[in-house]
């Protein structure tokens, strides 16, 4: 392998980590989905896998495109090609990919909705299930009951991961991220009725839970359908043959 420029690896690493499962609402490369990337003087290859080859292929799809346009983003690569290995669509969406068609021109009129709407939905999941911990955080945290939630606001949120976490979430979907916004917010991210606010979480909760388990399940189903066919395990193989940095 030639010396290359170690920090557009970083910078193509970096672009992949934007990149989030819409259902399990974690980068792709800290699920495994990067099996692979080749990096030369024309551009630069990636291969993903996923835990099945039945995955829904509007996430499949989703997922491989979002790669595709976090990599344009990256100054200086040439030539990109994302590749989605061993799924039952993988022909059919590495030829929309190529042909840069969109989801619609991928699918045709198997695409019964649009990837707006679809990411729009998972979104709003990611965000609620970031309110729960937050909420949680606060009550198992301080002296505060489910019955104060309702005016509880984001500057009184501590910093850290968490409290990140939802501003980020409440950005992807629009809502405001002023330290005077309340926390706890229906699914418009609008006030709630005291009354309100313990149902809101119960179903928060279940959301939160339902995100992590899946996660859970399809890091399984990668280590099992993977872990010993790899060569590197369920490591990001890289190669660089870049001749200049």
């Amino acid at each position: 392998m030639t010396a290359v420029a170690t920090s557009l690896v970083d910078e193509v690493l970096a672009a992949l980590a934007t990149v989030m499962d819409p259902e399990l609402d974690e980068p792709i490369t800290e699920l495994g989905f990067v099996r692979s990337i080749r990096l030369d003087d024309t551009g630069v290859t990636v291969h993903l896998r996923l835990p099945t080859s039945f995955c829904s292929p509007n996430f499949a799809y989703l997922m491989a495109s979002d790669a595709q346009d976090a990599l344009r983003r990256v100054e200086g690569l040439g030539r990109i090609v994302v590749q989605l290995d061993d799924h039952h669509d993988s022909e059919k969406i590495n030829a929309g990919l190529v042909a840069d068609a969109g989801y619609v021109g991928t699918f045709g009129v198997e695409a019964d909705t649009s990837l707006d709407e679809l990411r729009s939905i998972f979104l709003r999941k990611a965000h609620t299930a970031a309110m729960e911990r937050s909420a949680a955080r606060l009550l198992r945290d301080t002296d505060l009951t489910v019955d104060d939630l309702h005016l509880i606001t984001l500057a009184q949120l501590p910093e850290g991961r968490t409290k990140e976490a939802l501003l980020r979430r409440r950005v992807a979907i629009g809502l405001g991220v002023d330290p005077g916004e309340p926390v706890v917010v229906d699914e418009y991210g609008g006030p709630l009725e005291p009354s309100a606010v313990p149902l809101r979480l119960r179903f928060a909760k279940a959301v939160r839970i339902s995100i992590e388990g899946n996660s859970h399940f399809c890091r399984g189903l990668l280590a099992t359908r993977y872990a010993d066919a790899e060569p590197g395990g369920m490591s990001t193989r890289v190669t660089n043959l870049r001749s200049t940095s």
